[in-house]
């Protein structure tokens, strides 16, 4: 299954492409927003390698990628956002090819919506999509220790703490399995 559009009700969710570059570019062009990711703006370049890297882990997994998400009742229906549901990477998290039915969640949002449920919205249909069509069993997402709003919005779909590290800036691991999914979304 190839990555599919989704929505909510705030929110049209469209698999990431090279047309959301210019958005993804302010985005990461925010101190706010980069300080738990970067701890500084994005430049351009940097962002093009990150896009690329984003463009390639979206087609390692049918199903599995990057969602960029628009307003869709607003005028203008403004980027909010992007979204992540995607195979693991990186040392601290295993790798996709050894850890089949486990994916990671995150997202990045423009500070202007932040703090209206937008994050948690988009986060409730990936983990939707990821246990109900795609049969995923777990899904993490990790933060910086000190990053009280993502980690909010983990807990407030139902992700729970699984560990923290403090190498090298102190980071927090939350993961919900299929089961707890819809055991909480079945009663």
């Amino acid at each position: 299954m190839p990555q599919i559009p989704l929505q909510t009700a705030r929110l049209d969710l469209i698999p990431l492409t090279d047309e959301h570059l210019a958005e993804e570019i302010a985005l990461d062009a925010d101190p706010d927003v980069t300080h738990y990711v970067w701890g500084r703006p994005r430049t351009r370049e940097e962002v093009l390698a990150s896009h690329a890297q984003r463009m390639e882990r979206g087609r390692q997994i049918d199903g599995l990628g990057f969602w960029a998400g628009f307003a869709r009742d607003e005028p203008g229906r403004p980027f909010v956002g992007w979204w992540i549901l995607g195979p693991l990477h990186g040392p601290d998290q295993g790798d996709w090819r050894t850890s089949p039915g486990v994916a990671e969640l995150g997202y990045r949002l423009h500070r202007r919506f932040w703090r209206q449920g937008f994050a948690s919205e988009g986060s409730r249909e990936l983990l939707r999509h990821g246990f109900e069509e795609l049969g995923l069993h777990r899904v993490i997402a990790q933060a910086v220790t000190d990053n009280m709003g993502s980690r909010a919005v983990m807990e407030s779909v139902g992700m729970r703490f699984v560990r923290s590290w403090d190498e090298p800036d102190g980071e927090v691991e939350y993961a919900v399995t299929r089961h707890a999914w819809f055991s909480r979304h079945l009663s």
